[in-house]
This record gives C-alpha cells, structure tokens and sequence, in this order.
C-alpha cells in the first residue's frame, strides 16, 4: 500500500505540473500575441481596423487562414511543429515593415508563405526544439504582374503564382515564355528564390538566371533594389533562398522568346513493354539531345512512364501557353484561366527526395529502382528531368544553384497518400529513405548533390538560434556545393543576428 500511495502522489504531482506548464505556455502565447497586435497596430497608420491584416491564433479565422495555401496535410496532425502565433497578410509593403520590426522588438522571428509549397511545411510551421514563437506573413494579396513587351521584362509580385504570371504573360503575347517550374500554384517568390526550374530548362536554364532586379526588405525594414542592395546579395537571393536575407517583395524578370507552336508528347509503357531498356536509352542521349528537345522521364508503380520510341501520332502541337496546360495535367483546350486557381483542388500528404545523376544508373539498378517503387503501397514515382543544353554553359558559381555541367539529370523522388494518421505518415516517409539509402551508389558524391527547392530535412536541420556553420553544412554543401560560404559570408553582413531563420536557411559565421 506504501508504494501506490506513493505511485498515485508522484501521479498527481506531475499531472499538476504539466497541467501546469500547459496553462503557463497558453498565456504567455496570448500575451506575445497581443503584445505584436498592439505593436503593429501602433507601427503603421490606417484607416482600416487591424483585423484586416492580421490574425492571431485565438482568432476562429486563423485555421482556415493557416490550412488554405497549405499544400502538404502531412502536418495537420503533427506533434513536432508549431504554428504561427499570428498571421499577417499584407496589403501593402508597410505592413511587412512593420512585422519585422515587431517580430525583431519582441524577440520572435518571420516565416513567409508565397503559395505555400515548402516541401518540408516550413514557411508555415516550425520544427525547433525548444519551440520558438514566430509570425507568418502570408504574401498571397501581393500578387501583381506588369509585363513590358518592349523590353521584354515582367516585375511579379512574390505572392503570385506561376499560373498568374504565365496567364499575364501570354494575354501579353504568343511568342514570349518564362523558363520555370511545372506546377501553376506554386509562388513566384519561393520558387525563384531556390532556383527554379521546368520545361524550358535546357533551352534557356532556370527561372533564377532570369531575373534582373528585386525588391527586397531587409533586416532593418529598408526596401531595397539591386542597386541599393548590392551585387552580392543580389547574387544571393537568386537561389540562395532569399528567405536567409530578407523578404522578397517583387522580382523583375527577362522574358525568353518561344515559338508560336510547340510540340509535346506523353507516352505510357510498362516494364513488359520495354521500360527498362528504353529509359536505360534515355539515360544516355537526353542530356545531349539540341536544346530545343526536353524529355523528362516518370517512373511510377500506378501506371506512367516516358520512352524515346515515340511515332508522329504521340506528338501533340500546341502554342507555349497550353503546353503549360498540358504538364500540369490539363488538356491544351481548357481554358487558359485554369492557371490562375491558387487553390490545390486535391491535396494528399507526400515527402520527396532528390538527387543529381552524373553517371548513367546500369540496368540492374534501374530493375532494383522498380522493385523499391512496387513495394509500396501508396502512389510513388522516380521522376528524371535531363540537363544538359544551356546548362552546361552556365558557371555553376554564376548564381547560387550550382547543378550545372557534368548532371545528367535530376531526380525527384516522391510518395504520396491519404492517410493522415502518424502511423501511415512513418510507414511512407520509412519507404522514402529506404530508397534513398538504395540510390546511394548511382547518384552524384562529395557531395551527394539536392535541390534545395526540394527541402529535404532529413539531411539535416538547425534547432538552434545560431547554429555553428560546420553543423549547417552537412545540408548546405548539398544544396549549394562551394557557393554554401559565400552565402554564409553574405548572411554574416547583411543579418548578423540571424533574424530571418529557419530550420534550414543559410547560417551566419559567427
């Protein structure tokens, strides 16, 4: 009876204690919460009521606010992250003035969501331990484009899409493209800050060797241009991930020319019809194939696949603009507008992976790769964009992203399911590792190359305020290869103090 009189105590004791702490956390939350309205209330003048721009997470719009550009519901039900204490969206440049300078008075931090596709969740969520209370400016009211057809150039907004910026485009003229990603939801602002890339990859290179000027807030609140900002800093933020330096506001690009019609082709085949050998084909020409030519290859186990052996009657003429439609999955005939839907009709939990390829993967381990895919249960595919072209003419120190000359191609690994529960979430990203772990000896080395647009943090993460930059680099070198100090070094001198940070932005040197 001794002993559970004392079980039943210590029992108590720390349910008390927890109940405790549970409490404490809620009203501290509550009161930096409130703390950072009265501040940005008081740190801007206007005539509209603060709650126009600004959510906390007592707010019963805050979920809804939190979940709508949200585009991986892997973290809904995550016990490792933390949301936002309030969400500022913007209207005007001021209001991210004021929520830097908030945020940096009341010893909190910024993330920025443009359309929410941060593979990792981590422009709107955090993963540090202890938690760090921070403030999500959601950048999807500033979203303007203003193409200039007589100097070819376009300045976009950082919260639009590329689907906006395609469509603005294209209203603008038939013979004028922009070289980035697939996806029409994906944020301008993110996606050029890692780079970028898509279909027009080997004729012109990424979306980020395409800009020519940026607006950019920095640490202080100061806007800032290329000029103002500097070449080095301009240098980094083009695939560097500008998140590390500042918050984007707007990116001025160079449009490339296209020709009124392009052709496209999508072909199905199956490992009884020859995949293997076929890909194993591909693997070596792709990269050397004119410019012009771009064929990605996807290898999934429900169906898919791509191959060299096409016939006249697989190709598929279409102007640039509907060959948009048509790898983002709509047929050339829908309509153009289709591009300017921000929201993800259907949205399934998925973890990706990637890896550069600079050797061709011999038949055996293409046969393997079959083998860990139709394991699976869930929806998983292997899919291969070749480089080569203009990619191999550009310095890889030119910007940022150094995947130049000497890839092959890159890969993308990715699995996707339904089942949000924490078991069906460790069962998939398990698998997700398991190949990973198998590509190791066909895949590029010293360093095994990533893309950053592809966060991946199982490479590795920062839970620290300042985290040494010998620990950051064991993701940094991946993503960035050499270019990994020179980005330091810029972090170093332009955001000492590490005030925009996260788990894997670009480390200071201190």
């Amino acid at each position: 009876m001794m002993g559970y009189g004392y079980d039943g105590a210590l029992f108590l004791i720390i349910l008390f204690l927890l109940l405790a702490f549970i409490s404490s956390s809620s009203a501290h939350s509550a009161f930096l919460a409130n703390t950072f309205r009265d501040c940005m209330a008081t740190t801007f003048a206007s005539d509209e009521p603060i709650e126009t721009i600004l959510l906390t997470s007592f707010s019963s719009k805050y979920p809804k606010a939190l979940q709508s550009f949200q585009q991986n519901p892997r973290w809904l039900n995550s016990s490792s992250s933390t949301k936002p204490l309030a969400i500022v969206t913007p209207l005007h440049e001021s209001h991210i003035q004021a929520a830097i300078l908030c945020t940096n008075k009341h010893g909190m931090h910024l993330r920025v969501r443009s359309g929410g596709h941060d593979y990792e969740g981590l422009s709107y969520l955090s993963t540090y331990t202890p938690p760090s209370a921070f403030v999500m400016i959601d950048l999807n009211q500033l979203r303007s484009i203003h193409v200039n057809l007589p100097h070819e150039t376009a300045w976009v907004q950082a919260g639009a899409t590329l689907g906006e910026l395609y469509y603005m485009i294209s209203k603008a003229s038939g013979v004028h493209g922009y070289p980035a990603g697939i996806c029409p939801s994906v944020g301008v602002g993110g996606h050029i800050s890692g780079g970028g890339f898509g279909t027009m990859l080997r004729k012109f290179g990424t979306a980020a060797d395409h800009v020519v000027d940026a607006y950019l807030i920095d640490v202080n609140g100061n806007i800032l241009d290329r000029k103002s900002m500097g070449e080095d800093l301009f240098w980094a933020i083009r695939g560097g991930t500008a998140t590390s330096f500042g918050i984007i506001l707007a990116w001025k690009i160079k449009l490339v020319r296209v020709p009124p019609v392009v052709t496209g082709f999508n072909i199905r085949r199956t490992l009884e019809e020859g995949a293997t050998m076929l890909i194993n084909k591909w693997q070596h020409v792709a990269d050397k194939l004119h410019q012009d030519l771009f064929i990605r290859v996807v290898a999934q186990n429900h169906g898919g696949g791509g191959e060299l052996g096409l016939e006249a009657k697989d190709c598929i003429e279409m102007s640039w603009i509907q060959s948009t439609l048509y790898f983002a999955g709509y047929n050339k005939w829908d309509p153009t507008e289709v591009l300017l839907n921000r929201i993800t009709t259907y949205k399934s939990s998925f973890k990706a992976k990637s890896d550069f390829v600079m050797d061709p993967i011999p038949e055996i381990g293409l046969q393997g790769i079959w083998k860990m895919l139709l394991r699976e249960d869930a929806l998983a595919m292997v899919i291969m964009d070749p480089y080569g072209g203009r990619m191999n003419e550009i310095s890889e120190y030119e910007i940022p992203f150094p995947h130049r000359k000497g890839n092959l191609y890159n890969i993308q690994y990715l699995v996707k399911w339904d089942d949000n529960s924490i078991e069906a979430s460790n069962r998939h990203v398990n698998w997700m590792r398991m190949l990973y772990s198998y590509m190791t000896p066909y895949v590029s080395t010293s360093p095994r190359a990533a893309y950053a647009n592809y966060r991946d943090l199982d490479l590795g993460r920062n839970q620290k305020h300042h985290i040494p930059y010998s620990e950051a680099s064991a993701w940094g070198f991946k993503y960035f290869k050499e270019n990994f100090k020179r980005l330091a070094q810029i972090k170093t001198r332009v955001d000492p103090n590490n005030f925009f940070r996260n788990e894997q932005s670009i480390p200071t040197l201190n």
